[in-house]
Protein backbone atom coordinates (compact mmCIF):
# COMPACT_ATOMS: atom_id res chain seq x y z
CA UNK A 1 0.00 0.00 0.00
CA UNK A 2 3.07 2.29 -0.60
CA UNK A 3 5.18 3.11 -3.01
CA UNK A 4 7.44 0.27 -3.99
CA UNK A 5 9.19 -1.84 -1.27
CA UNK A 6 11.99 -1.67 -3.36
CA UNK A 7 13.60 -5.39 -4.29
CA UNK A 8 13.09 -7.39 -1.03
CA UNK A 9 12.44 -11.32 -1.66
CA UNK A 10 8.68 -11.78 -2.34
CA UNK A 11 8.06 -14.26 0.87
CA UNK A 12 9.29 -11.07 3.49
CA UNK A 13 6.57 -8.96 1.63
CA UNK A 14 3.11 -8.73 2.67
CA UNK A 15 2.62 -5.01 2.94
CA UNK A 16 -1.36 -4.74 3.46
CA UNK A 17 -1.19 -6.73 6.74
CA UNK A 18 1.67 -4.83 8.19
CA UNK A 19 -0.40 -1.73 7.12
CA UNK A 20 -3.27 -2.52 9.00
CA UNK A 21 -1.69 -4.54 12.42
CA UNK A 22 -1.69 -2.10 15.00
CA UNK A 23 -5.27 -0.24 13.11
CA UNK A 24 -7.09 -3.51 13.77
CA UNK A 25 -5.75 -4.25 17.18
CA UNK A 26 -6.99 -0.28 18.18
CA UNK A 27 -10.69 -1.00 16.47
CA UNK A 28 -10.75 -3.91 18.73
CA UNK A 29 -10.11 -2.14 21.72
CA UNK A 30 -12.46 -0.59 24.18
CA UNK A 31 -12.86 3.25 23.97
CA UNK A 32 -11.96 5.26 26.89
CA UNK A 33 -14.37 8.34 27.75
CA UNK A 34 -13.58 11.32 25.21
CA UNK A 35 -12.04 14.41 26.57
CA UNK A 36 -14.47 16.58 27.61
CA UNK A 37 -15.27 20.10 25.37
CA UNK A 38 -14.37 22.15 28.96
CA UNK A 39 -10.64 20.84 28.07
CA UNK A 40 -8.44 23.73 28.07
CA UNK A 41 -5.75 24.71 25.31
CA UNK A 42 -3.05 24.32 28.27
CA UNK A 43 -3.95 20.76 29.47
CA UNK A 44 -4.24 20.32 25.41
CA UNK A 45 -0.53 20.55 25.10
CA UNK A 46 2.18 18.12 25.31
CA UNK A 47 3.43 18.46 29.22
CA UNK A 48 7.15 17.43 30.52
CA UNK A 49 6.03 13.87 31.68
CA UNK A 50 4.72 12.93 28.39
CA UNK A 51 7.52 14.62 25.94
CA UNK A 52 9.57 11.87 27.99
CA UNK A 53 7.51 9.35 27.58
CA UNK A 54 7.24 9.85 23.88
CA UNK A 55 11.32 10.23 23.75
CA UNK A 56 11.63 7.15 25.50
CA UNK A 57 9.46 4.82 23.12
CA UNK A 58 10.57 6.59 20.01
CA UNK A 59 14.61 6.06 20.92
CA UNK A 60 13.72 2.03 21.86
CA UNK A 61 11.44 1.52 18.78
CA UNK A 62 13.90 2.76 16.63
CA UNK A 63 16.86 0.68 18.46
CA UNK A 64 14.55 -2.57 17.72
CA UNK A 65 14.19 -1.87 14.47
CA UNK A 66 17.19 -0.53 13.01
CA UNK A 67 16.47 2.68 12.35
CA UNK A 68 19.01 5.55 11.41
CA UNK A 69 16.66 8.54 11.99
CA UNK A 70 13.72 9.87 12.54
CA UNK A 71 11.33 13.13 13.01
CA UNK A 72 7.91 12.97 15.11
CA UNK A 73 5.98 15.77 15.02
CA UNK A 74 2.52 16.33 17.07
CA UNK A 75 -0.12 19.28 15.60
CA UNK A 76 -3.09 20.50 17.67
CA UNK A 77 -5.26 22.14 15.60
CA UNK A 78 -2.62 23.03 12.70
CA UNK A 79 0.23 23.77 15.47
CA UNK A 80 2.76 21.85 16.19
CA UNK A 81 3.43 21.19 20.06
CA UNK A 82 5.87 18.77 19.59
CA UNK A 83 8.70 18.05 16.89
CA UNK A 84 11.70 16.18 17.41
CA UNK A 85 14.53 14.43 15.67
CA UNK A 86 16.36 11.35 16.59
CA UNK A 87 19.40 9.42 15.25
CA UNK A 88 20.93 10.66 12.15
CA UNK A 89 20.24 12.30 8.84
CA UNK A 90 23.41 11.49 7.19
CA UNK A 91 25.57 8.46 8.79
CA UNK A 92 28.47 9.10 6.69
CA UNK A 93 28.60 12.38 8.04
CA UNK A 94 27.02 11.90 11.18
CA UNK A 95 25.03 14.51 10.77
CA UNK A 96 22.22 14.56 13.10
CA UNK A 97 18.33 14.65 12.59
CA UNK A 98 16.48 17.65 13.02
CA UNK A 99 12.48 18.60 12.80
CA UNK A 100 13.53 20.52 9.61
CA UNK A 101 15.50 17.52 7.84
CA UNK A 102 13.44 16.98 4.63
CA UNK A 103 12.60 13.30 4.10
CA UNK A 104 11.36 11.53 0.93
CA UNK A 105 7.29 11.58 1.34
CA UNK A 106 6.63 8.51 0.01
CA UNK A 107 3.00 7.44 -1.01
CA UNK A 108 2.02 10.38 1.54
CA UNK A 109 2.76 12.86 -0.96
CA UNK A 110 -0.50 11.30 -2.82
CA UNK A 111 -2.27 13.17 -0.86
CA UNK A 112 -1.03 16.96 -2.68
CA UNK A 113 -1.36 14.82 -6.04
CA UNK A 114 -5.15 14.37 -4.68
CA UNK A 115 -5.76 17.69 -3.38
CA UNK A 116 -4.35 19.34 -6.79
CA UNK A 117 -7.17 17.43 -9.13
CA UNK A 118 -9.68 18.25 -6.82
CA UNK A 119 -8.67 22.22 -7.24
CA UNK A 120 -8.89 21.79 -10.89
CA UNK A 121 -11.98 20.23 -10.11
CA UNK A 122 -13.20 22.90 -8.34
CA UNK A 123 -12.54 25.47 -11.42
CA UNK A 124 -14.14 23.01 -13.53
CA UNK A 125 -11.35 21.91 -15.52
CA UNK A 126 -11.68 18.39 -14.51
CA UNK A 127 -14.81 16.11 -14.06
CA UNK A 128 -14.83 13.31 -11.79
CA UNK A 129 -17.16 11.40 -13.97
CA UNK A 130 -14.89 12.17 -16.95
CA UNK A 131 -13.55 9.17 -18.87
CA UNK A 132 -9.77 9.05 -18.27
CA UNK A 133 -9.36 8.56 -22.19
CA UNK A 134 -10.62 12.76 -22.32
CA UNK A 135 -7.02 13.15 -20.87
CA UNK A 136 -5.49 10.33 -22.47
CA UNK A 137 -6.81 9.69 -25.82
CA UNK A 138 -4.04 7.58 -27.27
CA UNK A 139 -5.15 4.61 -24.55
CA UNK A 140 -7.09 1.81 -25.03
CA UNK A 141 -10.83 1.13 -25.51
CA UNK A 142 -10.35 -0.92 -22.55
CA UNK A 143 -9.56 2.97 -20.42
CA UNK A 144 -13.42 4.43 -21.61
CA UNK A 145 -14.97 2.98 -18.53
CA UNK A 146 -11.63 4.22 -16.21
CA UNK A 147 -13.24 7.67 -14.48
CA UNK A 148 -11.03 10.46 -13.16
CA UNK A 149 -12.48 9.26 -9.82
CA UNK A 150 -10.94 5.61 -10.12
CA UNK A 151 -7.68 6.84 -10.35
CA UNK A 152 -8.05 8.75 -7.16
CA UNK A 153 -9.64 5.85 -5.08
CA UNK A 154 -7.50 3.23 -6.38
CA UNK A 155 -10.72 1.41 -7.97
CA UNK A 156 -9.56 1.74 -12.02
CA UNK A 157 -8.64 -1.90 -12.29
CA UNK A 158 -5.21 -0.93 -13.96
CA UNK A 159 -2.28 -3.05 -12.82
CA UNK A 160 0.76 -2.17 -10.82
CA UNK A 161 3.37 -0.56 -12.82
CA UNK A 162 6.21 -1.26 -10.24
CA UNK A 163 5.34 -4.78 -10.09
CA UNK A 164 8.89 -6.17 -9.73
CA UNK A 165 8.89 -7.84 -13.02
CA UNK A 166 7.61 -4.53 -14.80
CA UNK A 167 10.30 -2.19 -12.95
CA UNK A 168 13.62 -3.89 -13.08
CA UNK A 169 16.20 -3.86 -15.56
CA UNK A 170 15.59 -3.84 -19.03
CA UNK A 171 11.54 -3.92 -18.29
CA UNK A 172 9.01 -1.98 -19.52
CA UNK A 173 9.46 0.49 -16.61
CA UNK A 174 12.78 0.07 -15.62
CA UNK A 175 13.51 2.12 -12.48
CA UNK A 176 17.30 3.25 -13.92
CA UNK A 177 16.05 4.08 -16.76
CA UNK A 178 14.36 8.00 -17.65
CA UNK A 179 10.82 8.03 -19.88
CA UNK A 180 9.01 11.24 -20.77
CA UNK A 181 5.43 11.46 -19.87
CA UNK A 182 4.43 10.33 -22.91
CA UNK A 183 6.30 6.95 -22.94
CA UNK A 184 5.12 6.56 -18.88
CA UNK A 185 1.45 6.61 -20.44
CA UNK A 186 2.33 4.48 -23.68
CA UNK A 187 3.77 1.43 -21.93
CA UNK A 188 0.61 1.98 -19.09
CA UNK A 189 -1.16 1.10 -21.93
CA UNK A 190 -0.06 -1.96 -22.73
CA UNK A 191 -0.83 -2.77 -19.27
CA UNK A 192 -3.68 -5.61 -18.63
CA UNK A 193 -7.33 -4.76 -16.51
CA UNK A 194 -7.38 -6.21 -13.55
CA UNK A 195 -11.31 -6.14 -13.04
CA UNK A 196 -13.83 -3.81 -14.38
CA UNK A 197 -13.52 0.08 -12.67
CA UNK A 198 -15.29 0.63 -9.47
CA UNK A 199 -16.02 -3.01 -8.87
CA UNK A 200 -12.95 -3.35 -6.59
CA UNK A 201 -10.37 -1.49 -4.43
CA UNK A 202 -6.73 -3.04 -5.25
CA UNK A 203 -3.80 -0.01 -4.39
CA UNK A 204 -2.02 0.76 -7.76
CA UNK A 205 0.66 3.62 -7.83
CA UNK A 206 -0.22 3.23 -11.20
CA UNK A 207 -3.21 5.51 -10.86
CA UNK A 208 -1.10 8.89 -9.63
CA UNK A 209 1.46 8.12 -12.01
CA UNK A 210 -1.36 8.75 -14.73
CA UNK A 211 -2.63 11.98 -12.67
CA UNK A 212 0.39 13.68 -12.33
CA UNK A 213 0.31 13.28 -16.11
CA UNK A 214 -3.31 14.37 -15.89
CA UNK A 215 -2.65 17.70 -14.26
CA UNK A 216 0.24 18.42 -16.64
CA UNK A 217 -1.72 17.78 -19.58
CA UNK A 218 -4.49 20.41 -18.36
CA UNK A 219 -3.21 23.04 -16.59
CA UNK A 220 0.21 23.16 -18.51
CA UNK A 221 2.23 22.70 -16.09
CA UNK A 222 4.60 20.00 -15.13
CA UNK A 223 2.74 18.54 -11.46
CA UNK A 224 5.59 19.42 -9.52
CA UNK A 225 5.55 23.24 -10.32
CA UNK A 226 1.49 23.32 -10.86
CA UNK A 227 1.71 22.05 -6.98
CA UNK A 228 4.64 24.43 -5.61
CA UNK A 229 2.15 27.36 -7.55
CA UNK A 230 -1.12 26.02 -6.09
CA UNK A 231 -0.20 24.70 -2.42
CA UNK A 232 2.81 24.91 -1.09
CA UNK A 233 3.43 28.57 -2.41
CA UNK A 234 0.26 29.39 -0.80
CA UNK A 235 0.71 27.74 2.17
CA UNK A 236 4.24 28.84 2.85
CA UNK A 237 5.68 25.08 2.53
CA UNK A 238 9.19 26.91 1.53
CA UNK A 239 11.09 23.53 1.85
CA UNK A 240 8.60 21.04 0.16
CA UNK A 241 9.28 20.16 -3.44
CA UNK A 242 10.00 17.35 -5.69
CA UNK A 243 12.66 15.24 -5.28
CA UNK A 244 16.34 15.67 -6.90
CA UNK A 245 19.69 14.07 -6.92
CA UNK A 246 20.76 16.66 -8.72
CA UNK A 247 19.68 19.66 -7.04
CA UNK A 248 21.44 21.31 -4.06
CA UNK A 249 18.95 21.11 -1.38
CA UNK A 250 19.51 22.30 2.41
CA UNK A 251 18.77 19.84 5.06
CA UNK A 252 18.39 16.82 2.49
CA UNK A 253 18.56 13.25 4.91
CA UNK A 254 19.91 10.66 3.44
CA UNK A 255 17.85 7.21 3.22
CA UNK A 256 18.92 3.65 3.51
CA UNK A 257 18.15 0.15 3.40
CA UNK A 258 19.24 -3.06 5.16
CA UNK A 259 20.43 -5.70 3.11
CA UNK A 260 21.84 -8.63 4.65
CA UNK A 261 22.42 -7.53 7.52
CA UNK A 262 23.87 -4.50 6.54
CA UNK A 263 22.63 -0.87 6.34
CA UNK A 264 22.98 0.05 2.35
CA UNK A 265 22.72 3.72 0.94
CA UNK A 266 19.41 3.79 -1.02
CA UNK A 267 19.05 2.32 -4.30
CA UNK A 268 19.59 4.24 -7.45
CA UNK A 269 16.30 5.33 -9.39
CA UNK A 270 16.30 7.57 -12.50
CA UNK A 271 14.82 11.01 -12.32
CA UNK A 272 11.59 10.17 -14.09
CA UNK A 273 10.91 8.14 -11.13
CA UNK A 274 11.47 10.87 -8.52
CA UNK A 275 9.19 13.12 -10.34
CA UNK A 276 5.93 11.06 -10.97
CA UNK A 277 2.76 11.88 -8.92
CA UNK A 278 2.62 8.87 -7.01
CA UNK A 279 5.07 9.95 -4.15
CA UNK A 280 8.08 11.63 -4.72
CA UNK A 281 8.50 14.62 -2.67
CA UNK A 282 10.56 16.57 0.00
CA UNK A 283 9.02 17.70 2.88
CA UNK A 284 9.63 18.25 6.86
CA UNK A 285 7.78 18.99 9.84
CA UNK A 286 7.55 22.53 9.82
CA UNK A 287 6.01 22.31 6.35
CA UNK A 288 4.13 19.40 7.58
CA UNK A 289 2.68 22.16 10.66
CA UNK A 290 1.76 24.04 7.51
CA UNK A 291 -0.43 21.57 5.81
CA UNK A 292 -1.91 20.42 8.91
CA UNK A 293 -2.97 24.09 9.31
CA UNK A 294 -4.80 24.24 6.19
CA UNK A 295 -6.65 21.76 6.52
CA UNK A 296 -8.89 23.30 9.12
CA UNK A 297 -9.78 25.89 6.70
CA UNK A 298 -10.58 26.65 2.92
CA UNK A 299 -7.51 28.39 1.73
CA UNK A 300 -6.71 25.60 -1.11
CA UNK A 301 -9.62 23.22 -0.82
CA UNK A 302 -13.31 24.02 0.14
CA UNK A 303 -14.99 21.92 2.72
CA UNK A 304 -17.12 19.93 0.44
CA UNK A 305 -13.56 19.08 -1.81
CA UNK A 306 -12.34 17.71 1.45
CA UNK A 307 -15.07 15.57 2.48
CA UNK A 308 -15.37 14.21 -0.90
CA UNK A 309 -11.05 13.00 -0.37
CA UNK A 310 -12.47 12.25 3.13
CA UNK A 311 -15.08 9.57 2.78
CA UNK A 312 -14.08 6.11 1.97
CA UNK A 313 -15.12 5.71 -2.38
CA UNK A 314 -18.64 3.47 -3.01
CA UNK A 315 -18.08 0.23 -5.49
CA UNK A 316 -20.46 -0.27 -8.37
CA UNK A 317 -22.33 -2.15 -5.28
CA UNK A 318 -22.97 0.63 -3.42
CA UNK A 319 -20.46 -0.85 -0.39
CA UNK A 320 -17.57 1.23 0.36
CA UNK A 321 -14.18 -0.30 -0.66
CA UNK A 322 -12.39 -2.51 1.07
CA UNK A 323 -9.75 -0.41 1.86
CA UNK A 324 -11.89 2.49 3.01
CA UNK A 325 -10.19 4.62 1.27
CA UNK A 326 -11.02 7.81 -0.25
CA UNK A 327 -8.90 9.82 -2.51
CA UNK A 328 -5.54 9.52 -1.11
CA UNK A 329 -6.45 8.56 2.11
CA UNK A 330 -7.08 5.77 4.03
CA UNK A 331 -10.34 6.07 6.60
CA UNK A 332 -10.00 4.36 10.02
CA UNK A 333 -11.23 4.53 13.31
CA UNK A 334 -9.35 3.92 16.47
CA UNK A 335 -11.20 3.59 19.89
CA UNK A 336 -13.89 4.66 17.74
CA UNK A 337 -11.54 8.14 17.25
CA UNK A 338 -12.15 8.89 13.65
CA UNK A 339 -8.84 8.99 11.81
CA UNK A 340 -7.76 9.86 7.99
CA UNK A 341 -4.39 8.75 7.37
CA UNK A 342 -1.33 7.36 4.95
CA UNK A 343 1.54 5.52 5.13
CA UNK A 344 4.84 5.93 2.15
CA UNK A 345 8.09 4.15 1.30
CA UNK A 346 10.32 4.94 -1.32
CA UNK A 347 14.04 4.85 -1.78
CA UNK A 348 15.04 4.24 2.14
CA UNK A 349 12.13 5.73 3.73
CA UNK A 350 9.27 5.08 5.31
CA UNK A 351 6.54 7.88 6.57
CA UNK A 352 3.46 7.52 8.31
CA UNK A 353 0.81 10.96 8.79
CA UNK A 354 -2.32 10.44 10.94
CA UNK A 355 -5.00 12.98 11.41
CA UNK A 356 -7.47 12.41 14.19
CA UNK A 357 -10.12 14.50 12.63
CA UNK A 358 -12.41 14.76 16.18
CA UNK A 359 -9.67 15.56 18.21
CA UNK A 360 -7.85 17.85 16.25
CA UNK A 361 -4.69 16.09 16.14
CA UNK A 362 -2.44 14.91 13.47
CA UNK A 363 1.04 12.67 14.16
CA UNK A 364 3.72 12.66 11.75
CA UNK A 365 6.74 10.12 12.04
CA UNK A 366 9.44 10.23 9.02
CA UNK A 367 12.12 7.73 8.89
CA UNK A 368 15.17 7.09 6.90
CA UNK A 369 14.93 3.27 6.90
CA UNK A 370 13.42 0.95 4.14
CA UNK A 371 9.47 0.03 4.31
CA UNK A 372 10.97 -3.99 4.81
CA UNK A 373 12.66 -3.03 8.51
CA UNK A 374 11.29 0.31 9.76
CA UNK A 375 7.27 -0.01 10.47
CA UNK A 376 6.49 3.87 11.52
CA UNK A 377 2.58 3.21 11.75
CA UNK A 378 3.10 0.85 14.96
CA UNK A 379 5.23 4.19 16.34
CA UNK A 380 2.83 6.70 15.52
CA UNK A 381 -0.19 4.46 17.49
CA UNK A 382 1.84 4.45 20.57
CA UNK A 383 2.94 8.06 20.37
CA UNK A 384 -0.74 9.60 19.17
CA UNK A 385 -1.68 6.85 22.59
CA UNK A 386 0.59 9.11 24.73
CA UNK A 387 -0.58 12.34 23.90
CA UNK A 388 -4.01 11.29 23.60
CA UNK A 389 -4.13 8.09 26.54
CA UNK A 390 -8.19 7.26 24.86
CA UNK A 391 -6.46 6.40 22.00
CA UNK A 392 -4.16 4.50 22.95
CA UNK A 393 -4.51 0.77 21.38
CA UNK A 394 -4.88 -1.94 23.64
CA UNK A 395 -2.19 -4.79 24.02
CA UNK A 396 -2.90 -8.01 22.19
CA UNK A 397 -3.44 -11.18 24.33
CA UNK A 398 -2.82 -14.25 24.02
CA UNK A 399 -5.47 -16.68 22.42
CA UNK A 400 -5.48 -20.26 22.39
CA UNK A 401 -4.31 -21.88 18.97
CA UNK A 402 -6.37 -24.37 17.98
CA UNK A 403 -4.77 -25.11 15.09
CA UNK A 404 -0.79 -26.32 16.70
CA UNK A 405 0.14 -27.44 13.19
CA UNK A 406 0.57 -23.88 12.06
CA UNK A 407 2.92 -22.82 14.33
CA UNK A 408 4.85 -26.21 13.67
CA UNK A 409 5.58 -25.32 10.32
CA UNK A 410 6.19 -21.90 11.12
CA UNK A 411 8.67 -22.87 13.71
CA UNK A 412 10.80 -25.53 10.95
CA UNK A 413 10.38 -22.70 8.03
CA UNK A 414 12.63 -20.26 10.36
CA UNK A 415 15.26 -23.02 11.28
CA UNK A 416 15.43 -24.49 8.14
CA UNK A 417 15.60 -20.52 6.54
CA UNK A 418 18.40 -19.46 9.41
CA UNK A 419 20.45 -22.74 8.51
CA UNK A 420 20.52 -21.50 4.94
CA UNK A 421 18.89 -24.26 3.51
CA UNK A 422 16.79 -23.96 0.86
CA UNK A 423 12.84 -23.68 1.97
CA UNK A 424 10.65 -24.39 -0.92
CA UNK A 425 8.98 -27.77 0.16
CA UNK A 426 7.06 -25.33 2.65
CA UNK A 427 5.56 -22.76 0.29
CA UNK A 428 2.51 -23.02 -1.91
CA UNK A 429 3.98 -23.12 -5.43
CA UNK A 430 1.79 -20.27 -6.72
CA UNK A 431 3.16 -17.67 -4.23
CA UNK A 432 6.21 -17.65 -5.84
CA UNK A 433 9.04 -18.01 -3.22
CA UNK A 434 12.41 -18.48 -4.45
CA UNK A 435 15.27 -19.08 -2.60
CA UNK A 436 17.77 -16.91 -2.05
CA UNK A 437 20.80 -17.08 0.42
CA UNK A 438 20.77 -13.86 2.21
CA UNK A 439 17.56 -14.84 3.64
CA UNK A 440 19.24 -16.14 6.53
CA UNK A 441 21.06 -13.44 8.08
CA UNK A 442 17.62 -11.48 7.24
CA UNK A 443 15.74 -13.85 9.22
CA UNK A 444 17.91 -13.43 12.12
CA UNK A 445 18.14 -9.82 11.91
CA UNK A 446 15.00 -9.76 12.16
CA UNK A 447 13.55 -12.02 15.17
CA UNK A 448 14.43 -11.36 18.73
CA UNK A 449 17.87 -12.70 20.38
CA UNK A 450 18.00 -16.27 21.03
CA UNK A 451 14.55 -16.82 19.12
CA UNK A 452 15.05 -20.53 18.51
CA UNK A 453 14.39 -20.68 22.62
CA UNK A 454 11.36 -19.16 22.74
CA UNK A 455 7.63 -20.22 22.10
CA UNK A 456 5.79 -18.20 19.59
CA UNK A 457 2.22 -17.74 21.14
CA UNK A 458 -0.96 -17.05 18.82
CA UNK A 459 -2.41 -13.25 19.46
CA UNK A 460 -4.77 -13.29 16.26
CA UNK A 461 -5.91 -15.76 13.77
CA UNK A 462 -8.34 -14.86 10.66
CA UNK A 463 -9.76 -16.09 7.75
CA UNK A 464 -9.53 -14.26 4.43
CA UNK A 465 -11.18 -16.57 1.62
CA UNK A 466 -9.57 -19.77 1.23
CA UNK A 467 -6.66 -18.20 3.01
CA UNK A 468 -5.95 -18.42 6.59
CA UNK A 469 -3.74 -15.70 8.74
CA UNK A 470 -2.27 -16.61 12.23
CA UNK A 471 -0.04 -13.49 13.86
CA UNK A 472 2.48 -15.54 16.68
CA UNK A 473 4.27 -12.91 19.28
CA UNK A 474 8.03 -13.65 20.16
CA UNK A 475 10.69 -12.12 22.28
CA UNK A 476 11.22 -11.39 25.78
CA UNK A 477 9.78 -7.95 27.36
CA UNK A 478 10.10 -4.61 25.86
CA UNK A 479 11.87 -6.41 22.74
CA UNK A 480 9.23 -9.05 21.21
CA UNK A 481 8.37 -9.24 17.47
CA UNK A 482 4.85 -10.21 15.67
CA UNK A 483 5.41 -13.14 12.70
CA UNK A 484 2.36 -12.45 10.56
CA UNK A 485 1.80 -15.94 8.15
CA UNK A 486 -0.58 -17.04 5.34
CA UNK A 487 -1.58 -20.47 5.22
CA UNK A 488 -3.39 -22.24 2.42
CA UNK A 489 -6.47 -24.96 3.11
CA UNK A 490 -3.65 -27.74 2.57
CA UNK A 491 -0.96 -26.20 5.28
CA UNK A 492 1.22 -24.23 2.57
CA UNK A 493 3.25 -20.96 3.50
CA UNK A 494 1.66 -18.43 1.28
CA UNK A 495 4.18 -15.13 2.85
CA UNK A 496 5.48 -14.51 6.36
CA UNK A 497 6.77 -11.23 7.71
CA UNK A 498 7.95 -9.83 11.04
CA UNK A 499 7.99 -6.62 12.59
CA UNK A 500 8.51 -5.16 16.14
CA UNK A 501 5.54 -5.92 18.29
CA UNK A 502 3.42 -2.48 19.10
CA UNK A 503 2.56 -3.56 22.63
CA UNK A 504 6.81 -2.76 23.45
CA UNK A 505 5.88 0.07 25.45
Amino acid sequence: MFRKLKFLPLFWMLITSIISFAAVSALEASASDKTTAETSKQEKSITDGQKRAIDSYVKAEMARQHIPGATVGIFRDGKMVYGQGYGYANLEWQVKMRPDTLMQSGSVGKQFTATAIMILVEQGKVGLEDSIRKYFPEGPESWQGIKVKNLLSHTSGLAEYEDEDRSKPGALFDLRVDFSEEQLVKNAATMPIDFAPGDKFFYRNTNYMLLGVLIHRVSGQFYGDYMQDHIFHPLGMDSTRIISDRDIVKNRAAGYEIERNKIKNQEFVSATFNSTGDGTLYFNLPDLEKWDRAQYGNKILSPAMKEKMWAPFVLNDGKPNAGNYGFAFFIDQVNEHRVIEHTGAWQGFTTMISRYVDDGLTVVVLTNLDSGHANPQNIERVVAGITEPQLMPAQSKVINDEKPNIVVTVRNLFIDTADGHDASNYFAPEYGYVFDAGDAPELNFKMPPNWRKLNMELIKRIEIGSILESRYRIGTDNNRRIVGVRTTADGKVAAFWIYTDPDNR
